[in-house]
């Protein structure tokens, strides 16, 4: 099996390509510790317990692995052996999914439920792709006095070009299609 590599613009991310789907298109799975990852995903969980990793995040045909210390030519051999070794065994990535919204709801006022669709379709169409390609996540988490919140994933999550993903090339673009819309912020 051969899995590739590729650098992210988080330089703390690295995304694992192992040739093969890894969630359905569409779903998205993020763990930060081993104990959110039991239960949910062994893969993440084994990841997880290498010295250095802070998160690992699983997308349509790609993992990202995050570190918050050590050097990746030191990570890398031992991420890429476990990740092997799983995906060998043929065990699911994800065995119970856990909730996309991490227990928080998507807030806006009623008034606005068509713009909020209108904004959810370009997000989904125009956003998400493009953010997948560099490791990373973004999902709607409300809309209220003109500004939209997205909750960044993976990759995005700490990146330090989050800020400038967010105002000028999200932003310009919702606006530019809706411009009812004022903004856009990273929904803590």
């Amino acid at each position: 099996m051969f899995i590739q590599t590729e650098a992210t613009p988080n330089p703390e991310t690295l995304k694992f390509f192992p040739g093969r789907v890894i969630l359905s298109d569409g779903v998205a799975a993020e763990f930060h510790n081993a104990e959110s990852a039991a239960g949910h995903s062994p893969l993440a969980a084994q990841l997880l317990t290498i010295s250095g990793v802070s998160s690992v995040f699983f997308g349509n045909n790609f993992i990202a692995v995050s570190k918050n210390t050590g050097e990746w030519e030191h990570l890398k051999p031992a991420i890429l052996g476990i990740i092997m070794d799983y995906l060998m065994s043929e065990s699911s990535i994800v065995l119970a999914p856990k909730s996309d919204r991490d227990g928080t709801e998507e807030f806006f006022n009623s008034a606005d439920k068509e713009l909020v669709k209108r904004i959810k379709v370009l997000i989904e169409e125009r956003v998400r792709p493009a953010v997948s390609r560099d490791g990373g996540d973004i999902t709607f988490r409300g809309f209220e006095n003109g500004i939209v919140y997205l909750n960044l994933r993976g990759a995005c999550a700490g990146c330090p070009s989050s800020t400038a993903t967010l105002k000028r090339g999200i932003e310009n673009l919702l606006r530019h299609f809706i411009p009812e819309i004022q903004g856009v912020e990273a929904f803590q």
